[in-house]
């Protein structure tokens, strides 16, 4: 997948995906969308990286729609349960549903480009397409941040644990250790940062001139109109929803617990 693919065309492909399904509105479509990019990121073999960053972003936005909408949604009339001020409806937990699903199927499109790209690829063509550097420069240290940060947090750890750092069950202590690596995490990016503001610098980044590459990236006629085609639909896609011509499509209605419609 790596190799077949121009970074242009993962990325068209990719924001495409989450243009159409933002103006599909649908949890159907947006569940589609998961489980393809899930079967994507086992064929590429990045589904264990992808998975557990996925959760990390996910769960927190999930708990908090949950309470929220789950819990405290006004414009709901169904009511499953009530205790006081919490009353759970069918709306709400249905708007919750489909939130929730859209912003997954978001994570999971954009994880997997992120995973799958070769960034030094995907910036020789962007300096290629004249691109402005600097926004090149800031795509591809977005794409690499995660993983340095978290290579770093590693060797960091390993370093406090060969000095005698033991970590002990218990919220408490993991809190405590966790304030001993941010230290020297923070520490070593801003060192980091200044270093490479001064590497760019050294080496004319700002500069006017036009930029050429060793790097060359493969491009096929197919590719090029298959981007087109993608950013196409995203675009009338996106045209239909907000002009209200969008097809209603009939999905199953969902059903809570009692036989309640969602």
């Amino acid at each position: 997948m790596q190799a077949r693919l121009n970074p242009l065309t993962a990325l068209a492909a990719a924001a495409a995906t989450a243009a159409i399904t933002t103006a599909a509105s649908s949890w159907a479509v947006s569940l589609t969308v998961v489980l393809g990019g899930a079967a994507l990121a086992v064929r590429a073999g990045v589904a264990g990286r992808l998975a557990p960053a996925a959760s990390v972003i996910l769960t927190p936005f999930w708990l908090s729609l949950l309470i929220m909408h789950g819990l405290f949604f006004p414009e709901g009339r169904t009511v499953l349960a009530e205790w006081g001020a919490v009353r759970v409806t069918t709306e709400g937990l249905g708007f919750a549903l489909d939130m929730g699903a859209r912003t997954a199927a978001y994570v999971v499109v954009f994880l997997l480009f992120s995973f799958t790209v070769r960034v030094p690829d995907l910036v020789a063509v962007m300096s290629a397409r004249r691109v402005p550097p600097q926004f090149g420069y800031v795509l591809a240290s977005t794409l690499t941040l995660a993983p340095a940060i978290s290579g770093r947090l590693t060797r960091i750890r390993h370093a406090q644990e060969s000095r005698g750092l033991v970590v002990r069950g218990g919220p408490l202590p993991r809190l405590a250790a966790a304030r001993l690596q941010m230290v020297p995490l923070v520490l070593s990016l801003i060192q980091e940062a200044g270093d490479r503001a001064q590497a760019l610098d050294s080496r004319g980044f700002n500069g006017p001139m036009a930029r050429t590459s060793y790097r060359e990236v493969p491009d096929t006629a197919a590719q090029r109109t298959f981007r087109a085609v993608a950013l196409l639909l995203a675009a009338a896609a996106v045209a239909l929803r907000i002009s209200g011509q969008w097809p209603e499509m009939q999905w199953p209605e969902l059903q809570w617990p009692g036989g309640v419609p969602a």
